[in-house]
């Protein structure tokens, strides 16, 4: 669940710090899912950088403005209400997910990123209810849960269950993690 007061317009610094990690090939345009996009500001950003970008929410009145641009793919959906999932056969150079959870979902994510891609993801933990919203444990990850997700399925590079002070205090836990490329 998103938490609109944890959110700026501005990037997320974890998703800044491993953008690199998801590939962008000159010539070609790698593409990068946003999950959760809200007012798109991580769609936004690897636009800006050159990538073409999957924006999913439910609610995608914050991304009308990109739907006329051709490296924007936007698709209002819930993944939650039991609806077909979108993108079974599809797989992306960068998979970003940031202040959502869907347990269901996790399990699925691995399985997006592309040979040599990455996933970058970043919500709320438990010891976050000391701090306001979202305080529902259905909300917050328990310790090491972004690292089952991905064990034995992407390689980590970094992962984090840390307390925050900005752009709030909050307790988050972040995983980067990238698809060794098989030869």
């Amino acid at each position: 669940m998103a938490d609109a007061s944890l959110t700026s317009q501005a990037p997320s610094s974890w998703v800044r710090r491993f953008q690199p990690a998801i590939p962008l090939v000159a010539g070609a345009r790698s593409t990068v899912l946003d999950i959760a996009a809200g007012g798109g500001r991580h769609t936004r950003f690897f636009l800006a950088l050159g990538y073409s970008v999957v924006g999913i929410d439910r609610d995608t009145s914050g991304l009308a403005d990109l739907r006329a641009n051709p490296a924007a793919e936007i698709i209002e959906a819930d993944l939650e209400d039991g609806s077909p999932w979108p993108f079974e056969s599809r797989r992306f150079a960068g998979v970003v997910v940031t202040n959502y959870l869907w347990r269901p979902l996790l399990a699925r994510l691995p399985d997006l990123v592309a040979p040599r891609g990455a996933l970058i993801y970043e919500t709320f933990a438990q010891g976050n209810e000391r701090f306001g919203r979202p305080s529902n444990p259905a909300h917050l990850l328990r310790e090491g849960e972004l690292l089952e997700a991905v064990r034995g399925r992407l390689m980590v590079v970094a992962y984090e269950h840390v307390e925050i002070t900005e752009p709030r205090p909050a307790i988050v836990q972040r995983i980067a993690a990238v698809r060794v490329a098989i030869s």
